[in-house]
């Protein structure tokens, strides 16, 4: 939220009236920004304006000479600055005659943004100067017309300091749970409690004597539905100037905070919406047919609102209705139908509270977003409608020349009273901060809540203390040492002198009625706790348990992180979340399990609105993003976690409850509607694998380096595996492994896949060409890798014996089918060990036959106990290629 310092500074006296923003020591504006921030309200940015601004005077305009000859209208005015010597000023816009007042910047004035006025000739005319409109001076954005001022602007004065122009706008980052802060209410406020000095209410300011007094009624209104709307309070002003403007003051405040000016009712509106949280709104009151109804839609209802939409409206949707039907959407906009416009003489001012939750839901229903319902979705003070809307009339009266009606309409619903019974160290037990009774019921009064100390006997009310006070208090004396060491336990330095006026007190606190947030304890603990300092928490270091660490899996996952990292590849995070049209670029079909997937209540964005089922299509964007920008030689990787569907999942996840821990069967009851979240490994990458320099020409990456790196994996998991041939979307039918690990016992499981994407989706993503991507679950490799532990293998001392084979086989043969064969054959040779088998050449050529290839292996053999003859290596190499034979049909390269 957008505000300028010196409207919170009307309300909260941190320092002397009229003291210079931005000054010092006055006013700090830094130290303000700290201040707001360190209570919990985060000041995004603190931006000074209208300092840049010099050289504008207020002017009257004398005489208006109209050009003619031209295509535009264009005007010759003779304005005058009080000091003797009148000025002639070229200007183009109509809205403004001899006698008004108006801004003009003199040759050598600079404007914001540091444009700089000179004298100039244009239009055979010489301009000493220039007549200035609202969004000129950067206080609006209407650069129609001038900024024509009230008749009583002292000529010849600083403009900027006749508008306040000066000021420091602070952009607040407003939580989703402090809807108090949506407003100069509730920012002054809790400025004025950082300050620790007066705050003045907004509420109490402006008000007709007549507020409090019993009136008649005005326009007749009733609630239909309690559940959409509690209060609901209408002001009537009659006989309103047509020719009325908003003052300059309210314009200029208005712009800074981000609202256009549109009409003198709108604005008033506005900006009392903007000073005391309290959304408005104002009917036409000729256009009002018979009593105003707030109720829920009906079937077939539709409304257009004032941004010319024709909307069909839903059943839960709440509404404001007359004799006519649907005349707003309660809280979020109202309709074209009984919009004010500059005709509008007679007005109806309306104030309500209306459901949060209902606001929120018709809000996203209709896509519909605005001020209103961003107030009221965050929960709106329950007892400010009166005020509100009589300010608002009076205000309106007021300025417009009208008449403010005596009667009032005010329509509630019995609110039930909170009241939250709280132990009084409960904070302290939060924060493991004494901070003693006194500074718990002094803050959570200045926040506005009625604290009464119950006394020492009193019983805990469970439902409102909650058995999870007693189970933090024991965890309190637990990290102190038990109760005998109470006196040992970390202490808030300047409240060490009341640690002990705070056992078994009991607190009632009645929250006001600006603050719905607070409905339970740790909402009032977390409120002395911000407001005494967060910086004050003392850091406990937490020290690891003797003879614990990580766990086995934990190990494993950052040892192949590690690994994979040294390959040479860069983790990335990419989104979670995935779109129906992912499955078609990855040419999956219909009736894939990977298309069933996890769909979001309420997605971030419309376009992704499922949870992903695979790594890939978040992997492929992240590379095209990096080649995008000038990368093109890129290998990335990604631990994360995807979501597969259960056919037993639950359609809905239950609502646990928070007043304590969940017991063991709705724990069960909510794994049962969540779905299977295995952790996956996925990787992708293109370019050069290897590059090219004075020592080569380079490689460039293909999908051997994608199955690869699955050995890689696999290879740090100590799981034994088997890599073969297969055909997987997405993957290229030809270039495709399909990755399988087997655990002792003899089971076998799929692990994932690798090899060089299809050309269709390597298209559809925009992927360089042959670019390779792996997928691997690494659920299921901890699962195998945990089934029994790693046996490291016996070394022998005596040294290898190495034999090399080339054997011609069939060209359709796999390369992996080979080496199982001679890895068998060579088990069968006695005592030997087959330590290490590599292929190291694969030759297709006339030598090798049509229709097969050579592969070339190096075997090496050792045994345990004695050093290998040259005679037993080769019975053993014979043995390995007659089961290569039998098995594939390969001969040895060169034998007839």
């Amino acid at each position: 939220m957008r505000l300028p310092l010196s409207w919170l500074l009307e309300y909260a006296a941190i320092a002397p009236a009229g003291a210079p923003i931005g000054s010092e020591p006055e006013i700090d504006v830094q130290e303000v920004a700290r201040r707001l921030t360190a209570c919990g309200l985060e000041v995004e940015s603190v931006e000074p304006v209208g300092h840049d601004i010099s050289g504008v005077v207020v002017g009257e305009v004398l005489d208006v000479e109209e050009l003619t000859g031209f295509n535009k209208p264009i005007r010759y005015c003779q304005v005058s600055t009080g000091d003797g010597q009148d000025r002639h000023v070229i200007c183009g816009a109509t809205n403004f005659a001899a006698g008004d007042y108006v801004p003009l910047a003199l040759p050598g004035a600079v404007l914001p943004g540091g444009f700089e006025i000179s004298a100039r000739k244009a239009y055979g005319r010489v301009s000493e100067g220039m007549i200035c409109s609202a969004a000129e001076m950067a206080i609006g954005d209407d650069h129609t017309g001038i900024l024509v001022l009230p008749a009583d602007a002292p000529l010849g004065t600083d403009f900027v300091a006749y508008a306040g122009l000066r000021d420091v706008v602070l952009d607040v980052n407003v939580t989703p749970d402090k809807g108090f802060a949506l407003s100069v209410r509730g920012i002054a406020r809790e400025l004025a409690i950082a300050y620790q000095v007066p705050f003045a209410d907004p509420a109490d300011v402006g008000l007709p004597a007549d507020v409090d007094s019993p009136a008649p009624s005005a326009y007749p209104a009733s609630i239909a539905d309690p559940t959409a709307c509690d209060r609901f309070v209408l002001r009537e002003v009659h006989g309103i100037d047509l020719g009325a403007r908003t003052p300059l003051k309210m314009r200029i405040r208005l712009a800074r905070a981000g609202q256009r000016t549109v009409s003198l009712a709108v604005d008033v509106t506005n900006y009392l919406m903007l000073e005391l949280g309290q959304p408005l709104h104002a009917f036409d009151r000729a256009k009002l047919t018979g009593p105003i109804v707030v109720r829920r839609a009906r079937p077939g209802e539709t409304l257009e609102t004032i941004d010319h939409v024709q909307r069909s409206l839903d059943a839960e949707d709440i509404l404001i209705t007359d004799s006519s039907g649907p005349i707003g959407l309660a809280g979020t906009m109202g309709g074209v139908a009984t919009e004010v416009s500059a005709e509008s003489r007679d007005v109806v001012i309306e104030a309500a509270h209306f459901s949060a939750r209902g606001v929120a839901r018709m809000s996203r229903r209709h896509k519909l977003g605005s001020e209103a319902s961003a107030r009221f979705e965050r929960g709106v003070d329950t007892e400010l409608q009166l005020r509100a809307a009589s300010r608002a009339g009076a205000t309106l009266a007021a300025l417009g020349g009208g008449t403010l009606d005596p009667g009032r309409t005010v329509v509630t619903e019995p609110i039930d009273p909170v009241n939250i019974q709280m132990a009084a160290d409960y904070p302290d037990s939060v924060a493991d901060v004494v901070y003693g009774i006194d500074v718990v019921t002094s803050r959570l009064r200045e926040v506005g809540c009625v604290v009464e100390v119950l006394p020492a006997d009193t019983a805990v009310d469970d439902r409102d203390a909650g058995d999870y006070q007693g189970a933090a208090r024991a965890d309190y004396d637990s990290r102190a040492g038990g109760a005998a060491a109470a006196d040992h336990r970390p202490s808030h330095g300047r409240h060490e002198h009341v640690r002990h006026d705070r056992s078994g007190r009991l607190l009632m606190v009645t929250p006001p009625s600006w603050r719905p947030d607070l409905t339970d304890p740790a909402d009032l603990a977390e409120e002395v706790i911000r407001l005494e300092g967060y910086e004050n928490i003392p850091v406990n270091e937490v020290r690891a348990t003797a003879g614990r660490g990580l766990t086995e899996r934990q190990r494993l996952r950052r040892s192949t992180g590690r690994a994979i990292a040294d390959a040479g590849y860069v983790e990335v995070l990419s989104s979670p979340f995935a779109s129906a049209a992912d499955f078609d670029r990855l040419q999956l079909p219909a009736d894939d399990a990977r298309r069933i997937a996890v769909k979001i209540a309420n997605p971030l964005s419309d376009d992704e609105p499922l949870m992903r089922t695979t790594l890939l299509p978040g992997l492929f964007r992240v590379l095209t993003r990096n080649v995008g920008r000038g990368f093109a030689d890129v290998a990335l990787y990604e631990f994360g976690l995807v979501f597969r569907p259960r056919p037993d999942q639950a359609p809905t996840a239950p609502i646990l409850p928070v007043d304590r821990g969940p017991s063991v069967q709705e724990v069960a009851e909510l794994d049962a509607a969540l779905p299977r979240q295995p952790l996956r490994i996925g990787a992708v990458l293109c370019g050069n694998r290897e590059l090219p320099g004075w020592w080569g020409q380079g490689r460039a990456a293909g999908w051997q380096d994608a199955i690869e790196l699955a050995r890689v994996v696999l290879r740090i998991s100590r799981v034994p595996f088997e890599i073969r041939a297969d055909q997987h979307d997405p993957w290229h039918p030809g270039r495709c492994a399909a990755i399988y690990v087997q655990s002792s016992a003899g089971h076998e499981w799929l692990a994932g896949h690798a090899g060089e994407l299809h050309p269709r989706v390597i298209a559809a993503f925009g992927l360089p060409a042959r670019t390779a991507a792996m997928e691997v679950e690494m659920s299921v490799i901890e699962t195998a890798a945990a089934l029994a532990p790693a046996q490291a293998p016996e070394m022998s001392s005596y040294p290898p014996a190495v034999q090399d084979v080339a054997l011609v086989v069939p060209a359709g043969v796999p390369a992996a089918e080979v080496e199982q064969a001679l890895v068998a054959g060579a088990a069968g040779a006695g005592d030997l060990v087959l330590e290490d088998l590599r292929l190291f050449d694969v030759y297709t050529g006339e030598q090798a036959g049509e229709g097969r290839k050579s592969l070339a292996y190096t075997l090496r053999f050792r045994a345990p106990d004695r050093t290998l003859t040259a005679e037993e290596a080769t019975v053993a190499k014979d043995a390995a290629v007659a089961e290569a034979a039998r098995r594939t049909g390969a001969v040895l390269r060169g034998a007839s």
